[in-house]
């Protein structure tokens, strides 16, 4: 069967969405968040319920719009029109090139257990980073099924030693490490709130099985289903990860670790078990980075058939890649990894994340509105207490994460949308003048 005929099925889309899930927050988010407390796993259930209802949400209009490849980007086009579509594009693009530099640098990282360099010498650990994206671009230019055999592969293998470390840190657990309960110097709400915008982020990813709808097999079934086991997955990974590492390692030394997961594991397996969790861990950023460089190609792609990107982006090549989206995206992932090696590991991860998170809950804010108004052109006449329940939920929650970013997420945030509003009148006037 030709390359560009072949589909994703259930476990490989499914793989899509847990890799991409816990590639993006598993690796630092222990760290990052120590300095609020235990308060800090609230935010985790908090931002666990929220992504519940997105993640409903995009399974819902995957059955009402099966074939419309770009996911967040098609359903808010389809519901509130081209501007919107637009921004929507143009936030999860930048959205998804800060992620990748995230996960970029968390590889890094976690390969430091064992190139210890790779921790202080800025010219190695760019190097390496730039090592991973371009080789990932590359495999991504061989076709959406070889992508996507990788995903499933690297998604498997990162799975068993995360939840060694979350179940078997179970057993060693000691009551002190999880005191004081806030210790941010916020109110209850303000730790919360700051908490379940952080861990929001581990979450992006709940869409992705929807993004090449194009590519699955039996979308209306194949996509809902990966999107919600997805969610589950991640979720007790997330949650039994984040008492086992913060209920082991004291919060003062948890601040300062680059490596929290693998810290953890040499405290209940022995010192060895630091080499095989970083190894995990490793696997899991390079899974999680295939997956993100995947998704750069599909969405530009698909705004470009509908002739709000240039033409460019709609180029594929022999294997059916619209591998021009790829391309300009790993050269951003590789200037905003390079760039920001002038902060520590974790401070870098905090901002990027909160980037990346702003950037992303427009599109999930966007498409819980445009929810509705699917449903009714489509003449949907069953379920319309559930719907308008579900929508307010879900826009309720992304508006209450874009505020929990922060002031410095929000301006820069604010800045990269207002950057894209001449282009899309230049896009504009060449459609309307077609």
């Amino acid at each position: 069967m030709p390359e560009s005929t072949k589909k994703l099925g259930l476990w490989t889309s499914t793989s899509l969405v847990v890799g991409n899930m816990i590639g993006a927050g598993v690796f630092l988010m222990p760290a990052a968040m120590a300095g609020f407390g235990s308060i800090g796993l609230l935010g985790w259930v908090f931002s666990a319920i929220g992504s519940f209802f997105l993640a409903k949400v995009f399974s819902n209009m995957s059955k009402l719009l099966p074939h419309a490849t770009g996911g967040p980007y098609a359903f808010t086009r389809n519901g509130l029109g081209d501007f919107a579509g637009f921004l929507v594009a143009w936030g999860y693009f930048i959205s998804t090139s800060c992620a990748c530099a995230a996960i970029t640098k968390s590889l890094v990282s976690a390969l430091s257990t064992f190139f210890p360099t790779l921790a202080n010498n800025n010219f190695a650990a760019i190097s390496t980073g730039l090592c991973a994206i371009w080789l990932l671009t590359y495999i991504n230019t061989r076709g959406v099924v070889t992508s996507g055999k990788w995903q499933l592969v690297t998604t498997i293998l990162k799975i068993l030693p995360l939840l060694l470390v979350a179940v078997g840190g179970l057993f060693f657990l000691q009551a002190k490490n999880f005191l004081p309960f806030n210790s941010s110097g916020f109110t209850t709400y303000g730790a919360i709130s700051a908490t379940a915008a952080m861990t929001m982020f581990s979450f992006i990813g709940i869409e992705c099985a929807t993004i090449p709808s194009g590519s699955v097999e039996n979308p209306e079934k194949t996509v809902p289903r990966a999107t919600l086991l997805g969610l589950l997955i991640a979720t007790l990974v997330y949650i039994l990860g984040s008492i086992s590492v913060m209920g082991i390692i004291p919060a003062i030394q948890l601040q300062h670790s680059q490596t929290p997961y693998a810290d953890a594991a040499a405290v209940i397996f022995g010192n060895g078990a630091r080499y095989w969790v970083s190894a995990g861990v490793a696997i899991a950023a390079f899974g999680a980075l295939n997956g993100w460089t995947l998704m750069q190609g599909q969405m530009p792609f698909a705004v470009a058939n509908d002739k709000l990107f240039p033409a460019i982006f709609g180029k594929q090549n022999k294997k059916g890649v619209p591998y021009v989206g790829i391309l300009l995206s790993s050269t951003l992932v590789s200037l905003f990894m390079s760039m920001n090696y002038t902060k520590s590991f974790v401070e870098q991860f905090r901002f990027l994340l909160l980037l990346s998170l702003l950037s992303m809950l427009i599109p999930y804010l966007l498409s819980a509105a445009s929810y509705l108004i699917i449903r009714v052109k489509n003449k949907q006449v069953d379920g319309w207490l559930g719907a308008v329940f579900l929508a307010i939920i879900a826009f309720s929650y992304a508006l209450w994460n874009i505020v929990g970013t922060g002031k410095e997420a929000v301006y820069y945030g604010f800045i990269l949308l207002m950057i894209s509003v001449p282009f899309y009148v230049w896009v504009a006037y060449k459609k309307s003048s077609e």
